[in-house]
Order: structure tokens, then sequence, then C-alpha cells
């Protein structure tokens, strides 16, 4: 990656990946699909991926106004109210809502100056995380790790490896940074591994780790790698 140009065509490619799997996800459940806040439906999720997209967005035209954006608090998947009220959005409002959403995102990486994308300390509130890693991480690795759990969790785990197994190819397409490509490659693991393909998983998670080691940690207590920790392949794989 050379140029702010190059990072910014790279995250949109990103950005448009999930937002294109989420209007495949809604397409193909059942219409109608019934639910939990243990067992999310289709519908739920994609609503619950644009509301996090669209904070986001508010923090790219707060940066835009010269203003610090408001915090948002941090979801509790499980609450009930939560997703009842997540299910009750209308199918198509959720369709139209994910894809204006995520133009909205990729408007504003395209205006957003290369410094405040690669230099946390122009925006404090940032807390030292690059603006840029934030964006893919709620506008791709959120999102396509739902839709990877969805997959997985309703009879369909060869798609959700299938699914992100593509979105890591197209990381690599796209020549993201290095801690990008890690991250593809993270949600590509958790679905190896919960698919039951431990050794790939393994193999997965270190590569992804020695792309970006702040995945180290997560990976060490993350719940769709329990397999791999009873297993012993996750130690080894992190040594």
């Amino acid at each position: 990656m050379t140029s702010t140009r190059e990072l910014k065509s790279a995250i949109i490619g990103l950005l448009g990946f999930a937002a294109a799997e989420e209007q495949v996800l809604l397409t193909a459940s059942p219409p109608g699909e019934s639910g939990s806040a243990s067992d999310w439906a289709a519908l739920p999720i994609v609503a619950h991926n644009t509301e996090f997209r669209a904070q986001q967005v508010e923090r790219l035209r707060a940066i835009a106004s010269g203003r610090e954006p408001a915090e948002f608090a941090e979801v509790d998947h499980s609450s009930d109210p939560l997703y009842q009220a997540y299910a009750a959005d209308p199918a198509a409002q959720v369709a139209r809502d994910s894809w204006q959403v995520a133009a909205e995102l990729i408007e504003g990486v395209e205006s957003v100056a290369a410094d405040d994308l690669l230099d946390p300390s122009r925006n404090p509130w940032l807390r030292g995380r690059q603006l840029w890693l934030q964006i893919v991480v709620r506008g791709f690795w959120h999102p396509t790790g739902h839709l990877a759990d969805y997959y997985a969790g309703h009879g369909q785990p060869d798609r959700a490896v299938a699914m992100t197994a593509h979105g890591l190819a197209t990381a690599r397409y796209l020549r993201v940074p290095d801690q990008a490509c890690g991250i593809a490659g993270y949600n590509l693991a958790c679905a190896q591994a919960k698919a039951g393909q431990l050794d790939d998983a393994a193999a997965t998670i270190r590569d992804a780790v020695s792309l970006s080691a702040d995945l180290r940690a997560k990976a060490a207590s993350e719940p769709d790698l329990a397999i791999l920790r009873e297993s012993g392949r996750l130690d080894s794989a992190l040594a």
C-alpha cells in the first residue's frame, strides 16, 4: 500500500463486499424467519450491522465538521428488547438501509483527509486507534463475522467458510494493509473452527496473527476458537 488513494480504494472494496453479502443473505433467508436474542435471524443481523456502520458514518461527519462525535454504547447481543427492535423493521427498509448506509460510509471514506485516516493523534477520541482500521472493523469485519455466524448456526458451515475465504481473497486482491488482511483471516479461522476444519483453522489463525499481532490476545479468548484451544492446536499456532 503506497498511497492514500490505494488505501481508500482497498477500504471501499471491503465495504462493498460486506454490503453485497448482506443482500445475498437477505435474499436467501426465508421470509418471516423466526429468531431470538440467542439465535438471530437474518433481518435483525443486517439491521444491526447497518446501525453499526451508521455510527461510523457519524464519526466521519464529525471529523468533517470539526467536532467530537457522540460516544456509542456497547451492544449486548443477548438483549431481547434490542433484538426485537431490530426484528420489527420492515424487510424492504432493512435492505434499502443496508445499501444506503454503506454508500454513505463509502462517501465518507472518499472525503476524509489522509492525515485523519492515518494519524490518530488528530482526533483524540480515537484513543490511539487508526481511523482507517476502525472503518474496516465496523464496515467489514463486524458484519461479515455476524453473517458467518448466521450460516454456521443455520446448518450451513461450509457456506460460512466459503464466504469468509472469499473475504480474505478479496482483501488480498485489493492489497489491503496487513492488519486488514489479518482480520479477514481471523474471520476465516473462526468459520473453519466452527465447521470442524481444525487443522485449516490453526494454520489460518497463525497467518492472521502474523499479519496483525493485536489479534493474538483476542484469539486466546475467542469463543469460536474454543475447540482449537481444547485440542491444543491454538497454543501451537500462536507459539
